[in-house]
């Protein structure tokens, strides 16, 4: 009589590690979004009379800088440094629909592509017209604070790592 012997052999394909990091990815990437979005509120409730545009463009590098390396040294995540990725894509993004915006008075009449970007997310020397001149707001901002929740969170993470060696 022989006996039959059976094998299970688990085959691990990487789908629950590859899902796994994409919801970390995009959660941290409304993290940093929803932080910027948090310190843009508290602008608008206090409401200043007047505040640069470079301070802004500051505060929404420099807060989701520390909040993202204060959310991963409490919560360590392979992930939350790559989510600079995401701002530069959101950029590109908006940049192309840039291009495609029809021109005309008051709305960068005459402008070359380089021209119509550089007005539109940073309003030099003044804004574009397209995007009702909100292309700081909707563009410039929101990725700057993915960019800089990667770096505070890549601070962190570079730091855990070299005190473990």
């Amino acid at each position: 009589m022989a006996k039959s012997v059976t094998i299970e052999i688990e085959a691990d394909d990487g789908s629950e590690t590859l899902t796994h990091q994409v919801f970390a990815f995009f959660g941290h990437t409304l993290i940093a979004v929803a932080i910027w979005g948090a310190m843009m509120l508290v602008g608008y409730v206090i409401n200043p009379t007047y505040i640069p545009q470079i301070v802004i463009s500051t505060l929404s590098f420099l807060v989701p800088l520390i909040a993202g390396a204060l959310i991963i040294g409490a919560r360590p995540s392979e992930i939350a440094p790559h989510v600079w990725l995401a701002g530069i894509i959101w950029m590109l993004f908006l940049s192309l629909w840039l291009l495609d915006l029809p021109t005309g008075p008051n709305a960068c009449n005459q402008c070359a592509a380089t021209e119509k970007i550089v007005r539109s997310f940073f309003s030099y020397p003044t804004p574009s017209g397209l995007i009702d001149d909100n292309g700081p707001f909707f563009g410039t901002w929101p990725a700057i604070a993915t960019i800089g929740y990667g770096i505070g969170a890549g601070i962190v993470q570079a730091r855990r790592k070299n005190s473990a060696k």
